[in-house]
């Protein structure tokens, strides 16, 4: 066979071979990428399952610091306001209600502010309702104010949805400092049966933590 005729022979095959090469190459291009594109937001790890259990006076208690210590999804926030007497405030819960800040007094109150757009929030909320389930079940000194200044009828229409158990004020007054300093959510306030202000947080928090901080030893 001439030169010429190898030549003329083996063309189709390399070509061949190079259409070959080619599909393989954007068939696992093609694998490779997703189908959609997916905006991934990045919001804390997957927090502890929300459960029944109940808040364990016999269990050995955590001090605040070694509490922050652990903490992962959270930050203390508004520390130079801790151990100082939380101001009273009074606002209207979505069922018409008046909630005051110092009728809690003997109770340990959580104070929650949030929104129904915000993602973490929407995180904490099945953590809150469990909370809320132990207090109403074990009849414990505790209360939930969970706070939101979006309109009334957004709010009660959401928590319907979620069946939220613990009471939603709205934020219809200018509120005391420090809580007219809030400029993220969530953000919760921790207050002792004494009226103090315990500990502040942003960030999300899980039950657990919730229970913990609760219990947590003044220091």
């Amino acid at each position: 066979m001439s030169e010429q005729n190898k030549q003329t022979y083996l063309w189709p095959v390399v070509f061949a071979f190079a259409i070959i090469l080619a599909v393989v190459v954007v068939l696992a291009v093609m694998k490779r990428q997703p189908t959609e594109h997916v905006h991934h937001e990045h919001f804390p790890a997957s927090l502890e399952s929300p459960d029944e259990n109940t808040i364990d006076a016999n269990r050995p208690k955590m001090g605040l610091i070694d509490i922050i210590r652990t903490a992962t999804t959270w930050q203390p926030a508004y520390t130079s306001w801790y151990g100082k007497s939380a101001p009273d405030f009074t606002l209207t819960d979505i069922t018409g209600k008046q909630h005051k800040l110092s009728d809690c007094r003997g109770k340990d109150v959580m104070l929650v502010f949030w929104a129904t757009w915000c993602r973490p929030c929407l995180m904490e909320i099945p953590h809150l309702i469990a909370l809320q389930n132990i207090i109403e079940r074990d009849n414990l000194p505790i209360a939930i104010l969970a706070i939101s200044n979006e309109p009334p009828a957004l709010v009660k229409r959401f928590a319907a949805h979620q069946k939220i158990n613990y009471p939603l004020l709205l934020n219809k007054a200018d509120m005391p400092l420090p809580f007219n300093l809030v400029n993220a959510i969530p953000c919760s306030f921790f207050i002792d049966a004494e009226g103090k202000i315990k500990l502040a947080t942003t960030g999300v928090l899980s039950l657990g933590t919730m229970k913990a901080i609760l219990q947590a030893k003044q220091q």
